[in-house]
């Protein structure tokens, strides 16, 4: 999936990489621990159209874009964005094609 950034084409990548960066920005740390956590929690939360949800997810499907936007950037695109809802259904639609995601998404019910 591409967006379009500040006139830059940034492609969204929903594997295990984009996993490990989901855990950094909305996973679980306890006592300075990492527990992960990050897609399990955030993809209720995407459904629900919880805004900080989608803006972590397109923070962490970017990790590849260099140099990487940054969060303030994603969040200034999603505050511009003319269609949210369209938003919200392509990277829901995207992300449940990934082998990765549809196994937790079939473990929390949601396909």
């Amino acid at each position: 999936m591409k967006i379009k950034i500040k006139d830059r084409e940034v492609t969204l990548y929903f594997g295990v990489r984009f996993v490990r960066e989901l855990d950094k920005v909305a996973g679980m740390n306890v006592n300075g621990a990492s527990l992960g956590m990050g897609l399990t929690r955030t993809l209720p939360a995407l459904e629900t159209g919880d805004p900080v949800a989608l803006a972590n997810v397109l923070y962490a499907a970017s990790y590849d874009t260099d140099p990487r936007v940054s969060q303030n950037e994603i969040d200034e695109y999603m505050e511009n964005c003319k269609d949210l809802d369209k938003l919200y259904d392509r990277v829901m639609k995207e992300a449940m094609e990934s082998n990765i995601i549809k196994a937790t998404a079939k473990k929390l019910k949601m396909v």
